[in-house]
């Protein structure tokens, strides 16, 4: 105890007593901590209400993996589709670049054109990174195109060493090193992806593998970044809950323990679980400056964090956007369906069809009286997307109205009345339905194709 050195920490004003150094722990057979992930039956959150303190950092950020994580669970994009959410992406980190960067992979010669089209837009924001092989070949392509930065994939759970690479522990950790010195001899700064972080043995093979990270990023004055990467879902933000499931566990042990900075450490989330978002909300609290997200949540499996939900996450806890435009959203979402053809589920927050839509009659009704009673925040300033009321026999001629003008954005000189004779010819559809006993609210789909079939006998111009 004598011999630990006591620091000043300036991020929290308190004086530290320095830790112990972790050593690698190689053992002869695998943990794959079964108490807690017994395959056959479902995974157990255990705790042993051991709590970290909050550590927000000064910048948090977001990066996005679209074009990497998200093409491996879809049909891959076309160039011109890759350079215009790119382009999408720029605006939506703003002025200050709040959507850091953007990964690609190198592999075909068709993602290599995307990254060159890209790097013509001459953006600072977002930076283009790659994904590639750990091979020297690789490295060198990396370069060669102009890129500071590559992924390099380094699987740290036990599952990963022992059943998919067939090593040990002080192996793995000795072939990642050697990639990573190869990757730093050329002047790439690797961002290394901890793959399955969240079934890792930390303290006996993460943090002293991070530890000797942080000894080559100083060696080579190169920085070497880790990415979490939570592949199964399994993290948890629950306080006192225990490593390796811990999200705020694994942050404080990779600050505090490895020495990495959190400029240095970003979270990558999947949602298994359907803890993405939460997950990834942790990470910044306790310290990670980066969070990787995918458009709409696009990924492997269940996909990962949505890149749009952090948007807003960000304005939750700073109580700004930072210049991040969040209209870009809605029209990122319509060049999705229209020109992707992807179909976004209805219900999926701030981008679906139908996630500002009240369908019970009486929040409708509320909604007619004051829309902050029943909508989350201005959408319509926000996202372009005002809030809607769903039709149903308590509508009224005002609330058909109200429907047709916000489903069919009309501007103000074409807002339709009440008094409309498209309006109550709606009405009287309406009416009908619910007269024979229905009891349900009328889809959009049901409205879209009565006001079609309506403006024709009515030979009337909506739009």
């Amino acid at each position: 105890m004598e011999n630990r050195k006591v620091k000043f920490d300036p991020h929290t004003n308190l004086l530290q007593l320095e830790e112990h150094m972790y050593p690698l722990v190689d053992v002869e057979t695998p943990n794959v901590f079964h108490n807690l992930f017994p395959y056959e039956e479902i995974p157990k959150i255990a705790f042993n209400d051991r709590i970290v303190p909050h550590h927000m950092p000064d910048e948090i950020w977001i990066t996005d993996t679209t074009f990497r994580d998200g093409q491996q669970s879809r049909a891959p994009y076309t160039t011109e589709q890759i350079v215009r959410l790119y382009e999408y992406m720029h605006r939506l980190g703003g002025p200050n670049g709040k959507i850091r960067q953007c990964e690609f992979f190198l592999y075909s010669k068709k993602d290599r054109d995307a990254v060159y089209k890209c790097m013509e837009c001459g953006y600072s924001f977002p930076e283009i990174t790659s994904w590639i092989r750990a091979s020297k070949k690789d490295f060198e392509l990396v370069r060669d195109i102009g890129l500071k930065e590559t992924g390099i994939l380094v699987s740290c759970s036990d599952y990963h060493i022992f059943y998919k690479m067939k090593m040990t522990r002080k192996q793995a950790m000795e072939h990642y090193l050697s990639v990573v010195k190869e990757c730093l001899e050329i002047g790439v700064s690797p961002r290394c992806h901890l793959e399955d972080i969240t079934r890792a043995d930390i303290y006996g093979y993460v943090i002293p593998f991070c530890l000797e990270l942080m000894k080559l990023s100083k060696e080579y004055e190169i920085p070497v970044k880790v990415r979490c990467c939570d592949t199964m879902g399994y993290g948890v933000n629950y306080a006192g809950a225990v490593i390796p499931r811990s999200v705020q566990g694994i942050i404080y042990g990779l600050m505090v323990h490895a020495g990495v900075p959190s400029e240095m450490i970003e979270w990558h989330g999947h949602n298994d679980f359907y803890k993405a978002v939460s997950n990834s909300t942790t990470a910044w609290l306790y310290g990670a400056s980066g969070v990787n997200c995918s458009l709409f949540g696009i990924g492997e499996r269940t996909g990962n964090t949505p890149l749009e939900a952090m948007v807003f996450e960000y304005a939750q806890l700073r109580g700004t956007l930072d210049g991040m435009d969040t209209r870009v959203i809605t029209e990122m979402a319509e060049y999705y369906e229209k020109e992707i053809g992807y179909p976004i589920p209805s219900r999926t927050p701030f981008v679906g069809n139908n996630f500002n839509v009240t369908r019970a009659g009486i929040h409708a009704d509320g909604l007619l009286k004051n829309e902050e009673i029943y909508n989350i925040f201005d959408t319509e300033k926000f996202l372009n997307r005002p809030a809607r009321v769903a039709v149903s026999n308590t509508s009224g001629l005002a609330g058909i109205a109200h429907w047709i003008n916000n489903y069919y954005r009309l501007p103000n000189e074409k807002k339709l009345s009440k008094d409309c004779p498209l309006v109550a010819r709606v009405k009287e559809w309406v009416d009908k339905q619910y007269e024979d006993g229905r009891v349900t609210v009328i889809t959009d789909e049901e409205l879209v194709k009565v006001i079609e079939e309506s403006c024709k006998k009515l030979q009337f111009a909506l739009v």
